[in-house]
């Protein structure tokens, strides 16, 4: 009977400390963690999140870049830090999909984050250098396949919606063009600005600037309808590539075993702070949809997510050494 009720007083003392403790949430200053270089979407929405969390929370949340192995390297720091929430991860779903395509992720999406709120979701479109002499993807294609040699993509990051999105066309138009990686969405934009390389398929944010003021030129969008944004432009289904749409969704995870309490508390502030019309006046012009969900909801949709991209890495027979 002692052991029983010494057990059942651990246990109420737990659950007052966890209260408390989200109850004190946050005491200090709160990392995000973005494994990419600054200047990409991922950057971007992590920034002006950080910025309204920190308004509504009265403490810093502090983003810090820490780039390196597609996304590995700061993912992994995230899985490895103390479940306190002090340490956040914002990511895309190249977590979901590296270990679909990479040896030896030191992680598993599943097992070792804490889902805390699906951000939001923006298209992606495949942008050209301006001397690529192609207006369109069905012509971006005839090109690369007439003088491969020519051409290359670039890519963000291994395992990105945008890497896997263009290893699917490259399967299914059989072109023997490159995909070169870099650290970050800004690199990658950058050679395509210089011509270094002739296309990259990014988020809208990263990418429509530059298309606004005619530095890139638009060839395809990945959504399923053409895009008000840029109404001219086809999507990829249309170019020949039937059924295809992706876009790029974003997330907040913790470490696993993060507090319930404060998993809660963090994603309610999460759903105020990207339905705020500040958030809504940033992120809308780059047709950016705003999520905000429960973390239930959220790992409901890494579930969805884990199936979708163990398909299409399947079907586009997508292996990195």
């Amino acid at each position: 009977m002692r052991k029983t009720l010494k057990a059942l007083l651990g246990l109420m003392v737990a659950a007052t400390a966890i209260s408390a403790t989200a109850q004190g949430y946050p005491s200090k200053p709160v990392r995000i963690i973005v494994p990419y270089a600054p200047g990409g979407t991922v950057d971007l929405v992590a920034r002006v999140l950080a910025q309204s969390l920190s308004e509504q929370m009265g403490q810093p949340f502090i983003v810090e870049n820490r780039a390196g192995a597609s996304g590995v390297i700061g993912s992994d720091a995230v899985a490895k830090a103390p479940a306190d929430g002090y340490t956040l991860l914002v990511q895309s779903p190249t977590l979901v999909a590296n270990p679909l395509m990479l040896k030896n992720v030191p992680y598993d999406v599943v097992r070792d984050f804490t889902p805390v709120s699906m951000l939001g979701s923006v298209p992606m479109v495949l942008a050209a250098n301006p001397a690529v002499p192609a207006h369109n993807l069905k012509e971006f294609v005839a090109l690369a396949q007439a003088d491969p040699k020519q051409y290359a993509f670039g890519t963000s990051a291994l395992g990105s919606p945008m890497h896997v999105a263009q290893a699917a066309i490259k399967r299914s138009a059989k072109l023997d063009i490159p995909i070169i990686v870099y650290k970050g969405t800004a690199g990658a934009i950058n050679d395509v600005l210089g011509g270094q390389i002739s296309a990259i398929i990014d988020a809208i944010p990263s990418t429509y600037p530059h298309i606004a003021s005619g530095k890139l030129k638009a060839l395809a969008v990945t959504t399923k309808n053409r895009l008000p944004l840029l109404p001219n432009v086809p999507t990829v289904a249309e170019s020949g590539f039937p059924d295809f749409e992706m876009v790029s969704w974003y997330g907040l995870w913790g470490p696993a075993k993060l507090p319930d309490d404060v998993t809660r508390r963090l994603s309610a502030e999460t759903a105020k702070a990207m339905h705020s019309p500040k958030v809504i006046a940033r992120l809308a012009p780059q047709s950016f949809v705003a999520a905000g969900t429960s973390p239930a909801d959220f790992s409901r949709h890494i579930t969805k997510e884990i199936a979708l991209y163990s398909r299409v890495v399947r079907d586009a027979n997508i292996q990195i050494e």
